[in-house]
């Protein structure tokens, strides 16, 4: 039987850019950064210092993971940013908010109060969008759905 989630992925366009951002930036650890076999694909995994059975595997939009069409159509998603990747939990989104915009971070929307916590998003350096949430115990069913709820 399934027992947990051990590791999920982010497509992005440049690795090295990809890692100094989830580490850099973002305060990530990084867990993997290796070659699988001569010429093989490069893997990177980052993942949470507090979650160390949770990896996200950093994987470049093509080949060998792709074909070249398929990779051409992800690499076009990506880059228009209508991907999203996942979503980290803080218990201080204003001041996780506060302290990656000073890192450099780019967030699309600020923390705004949400049914189910205080919620910003932001993009990664290839343009994947990510929720950062402050999560409630309990729904707040008085608080706005944003534009989810429209």
């Amino acid at each position: 039987m399934i027992t947990g989630l051990r590791l999920t992925t982010a497509w992005v366009l440049d690795q090295d850019s990809a890692k100094e951002f989830f580490v850099g930036k973002l305060g990530l650890e990084l867990r993997d950064d290796t070659s699988l076999g001569e010429g093989g694909m490069r893997w990177i995994t980052v993942g949470a210092p507090d979650q160390p059975d949770l990896s996200l595997a950093l994987m470049i939009a093509g080949p060998p993971s792709l074909d070249p069409e398929s990779a051409e159509q992800l690499r076009a998603l990506i880059a228009k940013g209508v991907l999203g990747a996942g979503a980290f939990s803080t218990g201080d989104c204003q001041a996780a908010y506060e302290k990656l915009t000073a890192r450099g971070v780019t967030f699309v929307q600020p923390p705004e109060r949400r049914p189910y916590g205080i919620e910003a998003i932001f993009r990664d350096d290839s343009g994947n969008w990510y929720s950062l949430t402050q999560p409630f115990d309990e729904l707040d069913e008085t608080a706005s759905w944003g534009d989810c709820g429209t």
